[in-house]
This record gives structure tokens, sequence and C-alpha cells, in this order.
């Protein structure tokens, strides 16, 4: 596809309103793709974007995985700083970024720990939004990364390094503005595990107020034959949902 084809907008977009978010489809538009597992959908970031930013505004994902956060930003005249411990993730989000824009926005993106970014200055960001692993759901470096938080298993170990990344995002972010973070649940030993609110408490802990959670369903994962019957046999719901998480400093 010539890049002067190339779709910059989703059809039919409208802001969401309420507190209880869904799409069913896949972004279809500028270089998304939804084959890198558990990327968060476009929909989500635009929505967040126009929400909770304005115009050239300098946003920051820490944790860019496929670079959907990074695409929304380019198109919607946002400068971006985009993060990731993972190469693999870096170069597939320069490689998403190679498209043209009617705008003059930024994209800087950075090999990082989001536990330590000392590159970014006290108070620089207007925006956050970011989608970290939900522990080791899905394991993005096979544990070859000791840096990658998607290698630990135990839930309170996890939070208590989502609670130093909280700590630099509330440092990074301007006094007022807004931080979104979406994360699951997941269980253990047959019982449900409520990581998203671990996570929400270690957020509030370091000093952010909850502006909004919002509920997002989830349409990728496979609710059909085995996992139904398993649910049955086994007397457990699956899991179908995600808290987006709004705070502001």
């Amino acid at each position: 596809m010539k890049k002067e084809e190339l779709k910059l907008h989703p059809d039919n977009f409208e802001m969401e309103c309420t507190t209880v978010w869904a799409f069913p489809r896949r972004g279809n538009w500028a270089t998304h793709k939804s084959d890198w597992r558990g990327n968060w959908s476009p929909e989500v970031v635009r929505n967040l974007i126009l929400r909770y930013s304005k115009e050239k505004d300098h946003l920051l994902d820490c944790m860019i995985g496929g670079g959907t956060t990074a695409i929304e930003a380019k198109i919607l005249n946002r400068h971006i700083t985009c993060i990731d411990v993972n190469e693999e993730a870096l170069e597939r989000t320069k490689k998403s970024l190679e498209f043209e824009v009617p705008n003059k926005s930024k994209q800087r993106v950075v090999k990082c720990d989001a536990r330590d970014m000392s590159f970014i200055k006290d108070d620089e960001i207007d925006f956050v939004l970011t989608h970290p692993p939900y522990a080791d759901i899905i394991k993005y470096s096979d544990g070859k990364l000791k840096d990658d938080l998607s290698n630990i298993h135990d839930i309170d170990a996890f939070v208590d390094e989502i609670e130093k990344i909280s700590k630099e995002l509330y440092r990074v972010l301007k006094p007022g503005k807004y931080c979104a973070i979406l994360m699951g649940d997941t269980r253990r030993n047959k019982m449900y595990q409520p990581l998203a609110f671990k996570v929400m408490e270690r957020f509030l802990k370091v000093g952010f107020k909850l502006k909004e959670d919002i509920i997002k369903r989830q349409f990728n994962c496979k609710a059909t034959g085995f996992w139904v019957n398993k649910s049955k046999e086994a007397n457990f719901l699956l899991i179908m949902h995600e808290h987006l998480f709004v705070f502001q400093k």
C-alpha cells in the first residue's frame, strides 16, 4: 500500500462516555497490527489520548510493547516518549512509525527500565498511558530479560515492582495531569486474584488520586469449546474484563 493511501483514522469513531468500554474489532487503520500478544486496542488508546491530552502535549508510554500508543500519538499530533526493556518491542515500534502524517509530532523510542526513567525530567510529561504485562500471564522474553516484569510469577513481588514504576510516573507527570493504566486479573490455585486492584492500591499509595475505573470487556479470549466446558466442569467463571484506571496527580 502506498503511503498516501494509508487510512489514518477508524470508521465511525465516537468517544466513549460511560465506564464500560467494548471494542470487538481490532484497529484496521494506519500501521496497527494485532499479532503482538496482549497489545491493547487502538480504540482504547485513541479515546484516552483525545480525552486526557491536547495536541502537541508530551505523552509517555513506559511499556510500549507492539507500538499501538506510538501510532495513535503520531496520528493525533502528540509528541511521545516510548520506552521498553525489550529490544523486539522497540524495533517493532520504530517500524510501526514508518508512515507520514500531516503534522510535526515527534516520537522518541528509548530502551529503558520503567523503574528508572532518570532521563525524563520531573514534571515533564502531560499524559501517561500504558498497558503493563499482567505478571507472567503472557511472557514476552521467555525469562531471558532480567528486567522484564512478565517474568515475575509471584503477584506480590510483581506489584512491588509496579509500585516502583508508579513512583517514577508520579515524578515525571505534571501536577494535575493524568495517568492511565490497563490491568487485568487472573486465577491461582482455582481462586480469583484481584491483580488490578492490587496495582491500583500501589498507585494510590504513591500519591495518585483515582479519577476513573473503566471496565473494558475482553473479546480476544476464546470463550467457546474447551474453556466453556472447563468452566462448567470445574465451576469457575472465565475472566472477560479488565480495569482501565485513570489516575490524576
